[in-house]
């Protein structure tokens, strides 16, 4: 059995980055992308906590309102369409510098909507052609230089779905897209990751977090008997953008309570 203090909740997204605070020294900056909501929010204020430069990014001004970041964390927040490229290099450029990108960008439609052709070139031109604007976007930053960046595939770029064909089909493609990148831009010491979140405690999932028995049926599944927070994928990340992480890239990281291994 796995040890009660390795399965215990995770560590607040602040207090997590204080922690991780000495792998991120020399002054540098992130852009997470989809970072005012869910998991990007907590992977926002956990690099910002750890002495970070942070851009944190919404697709509306109304996104970006909803959710603010505690007092004593320092995060910007601007809007950023992934799905425009002008949108992209407008925010890119305006940074200083760049050291990390995190794409949490992503949709899905749900009620099996996915199957009309022009839903899912909507969803695939967010979720998989989004993420190869943005990282063009970077790397035009981050080479000679450096840098780490980090995509959001999820348990179905390993699997099929019945109901969201566009959505699994684009975080397939999002996880070779990743091996790509790190494969071609290896040499100008870019690494390129990606994390695979399980069922994770968001406002996207919370309608069906309020359904206890569809909870339990998930959790029936997850070796460490617990629904997962935010925090716990946000230390996967943090990871994989550190030195920790130096000679890691082209990998995904299951972040699942070892639902795919189960």
């Amino acid at each position: 059995m796995i040890g009660a203090a390795l399965t215990a909740p995770a560590l607040e997204p602040a207090d997590l980055g204080r922690r991780m605070a000495p792998l991120f020294q020399g002054g540098l900056a992130a852009l997470v992308v989809g970072g005012t909501t869910g998991i990007g929010h907590a992977v926002s204020t956990a690099l910002a906590a750890a002495g970070v430069s942070v851009v944190a990014t919404g697709i509306s001004v109304t996104e970006i309102a909803s959710s603010p970041f505690e007092d004593g964390v320092s995060v910007q927040r601007t809007i950023l369409n992934v799905a425009d490229q002008a949108s992209i290099d407008g925010v890119v450029s305006a940074m200083d510098r760049l050291d990390i990108v995190v794409n949490c960008a992503g949709m899905s439609v749900p009620r099996r909507a996915e199957f009309d052709p022009a839903v899912f070139t909507r969803v695939t031109d967010i979720n998989l052609t989004g993420a190869l604007r943005l990282a063009n976007a970077a790397r035009a930053k981050m080479a000679g230089r450096g840098g780490a960046i980090v995509n959001f595939c999820s348990f179905y770029s390993q699997f099929g779905s019945a109901y969201l064909p566009a959505y699994a089909a684009s975080k397939g493609g999002l996880l070779l897209l990743t091996k790509s990148l790190a494969s071609a831009w290896v040499k100008e010491g870019i690494r390129v990751n990606a994390v695979a979140p399980g069922v994770i405690a968001t406002p996207m999932t919370t309608p069906l977090m309020k359904n206890e028995a569809a909870t339990r049926e998930l959790t029936s599944r997850v070796p460490i008997d617990r629904v997962g927070q935010p925090a716990d994928v946000a230390g996967a990340v943090l990871f994989l953008c550190s030195p920790a992480a130096g000679y890691v890239t082209g990998v995904l990281l299951p972040v699942d309570g070892g639902m795919v291994a189960a």
